[in-house]
């Protein structure tokens, strides 16, 4: 358990209202050159003149208009936000267009245009989607789980699972999908 937030005291009220010099401003600033980064998302290359620092998912949702993939926690424990890097699971909401490189990106969006990806056939045909929020990002990890281990074991999908949270607990359902995705 956290503790409890402490009152704040006058010094730190003093420093709350300091003002930090002009020119002394934090890393980040919105009217800085910075270098064009190039991005592979869903097949296609991207540019993005933006700051590097800005997290995965606020450059897929708000600049290219992605939002099959869900913020969740912010704190990359839930799962929602999950999309591939060069076929592999990861949060983007703690991923930063810097740490992309090189690697490609795959969104929900990009899995199968229409829909029609084994996984995505399976949870249709499970019924796994209750109120769906955080289905892209169970898909998602689903996907990534039966690439590096075709006929999963009960265990292997659980443990791969673990991350990503369903507040509906459709967990039933999603281990039944990725058994008929993985033709078991």
């Amino acid at each position: 358990m956290a503790p409890a937030a402490r009152p704040l005291d006058d010094a730190d009220k003093q420093a709350s209202m300091d003002v930090i010099p002009l020119g002394q401003e934090s890393e980040f600033e919105p009217n800085r050159e910075v270098d064009m980064l190039t991005l592979r998302v869903n097949g296609e290359v991207r540019t993005f003149g933006g700051d590097p620092a800005m997290p995965l998912l606020w450059y897929l949702r708000d600049e290219l208009g992605l939002t099959g993939t869900k913020f969740g926690c912010g704190v990359a424990a839930c799962g929602a936000c999950t999309v591939h890097l060069d076929g592999e699971a990861v949060r983007y909401c703690q991923t930063t267009l810097s740490d992309v490189g090189a690697k490609a990106v795959t969104t929900i969006e990009g899995l199968d245009p229409a829909g029609n990806h084994p996984v995505q056939k399976a949870w249709r045909t499970q019924n796994v989607a209750q109120c769906g929020y955080c289905q892209a990002g169970q898909i998602m990890q689903a996907v990534a789980l039966l690439k590096e281990s075709p006929r999963p074991t009960d265990a292997e999908i659980d443990n791969a699972m673990f991350g990503n949270i369903c507040r509906c607990g459709t967990y039933q359902r999603i281990r039944a999908a990725i058994k008929q995705a993985a033709g078991a």
